[in-house]
């Protein structure tokens, strides 16, 4: 199994909204601390808006923001967010499908069940138990000058 690029970058957007709770993000300098590119960042906070994660404003002084508090945020929900769109194997999508094994094939039926156990585990994880006490990422996405003395070392 392999995560979307979409995917990861999403996350990383939020880990980097969740660090900096008190400042509008660029675009630009998310990308930066993500290393990718600013116009695949902006699609993704475009998604993360439209989906109601971040919120935007427009303009020279804007940028985005967590509309949500961290504990609301579950990163097995972003995830069904951004890899829902593509299918996981040629027959999983009916409207695609062309293999000939589809009809006796049992094989669709235990990747379900695997996937339905992997999005189990990511439920019960929330943007905050990625960040809270995270001092090395704290270090890597904070915007402040120092890390926080909440920081657990």
């Amino acid at each position: 199994m392999r995560l979307t690029t979409r995917t990861n970058l999403a996350t990383r957007i939020l880990m980097a909204c969740a660090e900096n709770p008190d400042r509008l993000l660029k675009t630009a300098e998310v990308a930066t601390l993500c290393n990718c590119s600013i116009n695949h960042t902006a699609h993704v906070v475009q998604r993360l808006h439209t989906e109601g994660y971040v919120s935007t404003l427009r303009g020279r002084s804007g940028g985005f923001l967590l509309a949500l508090p961290p504990e609301k945020v579950s990163i097995g929900a972003v995830f069904r967010l951004f890899e829902a769109d593509i299918p996981f194997a040629e027959c999983f999508d009916p409207a695609t499908n062309t293999c000939p094994l589809s009809s006796s094939c049992r094989l669709k039926r235990y990747i379900e069940r695997a996937l339905d156990a992997f999005y189990h585990e990511l439920d019960m994880v929330t943007l905050r138990d990625l960040v809270q006490g995270n001092c090395g990422l704290s270090a890597l996405l904070t915007l402040r000058p120092e890390v926080p003395d909440s920081c657990v070392r």
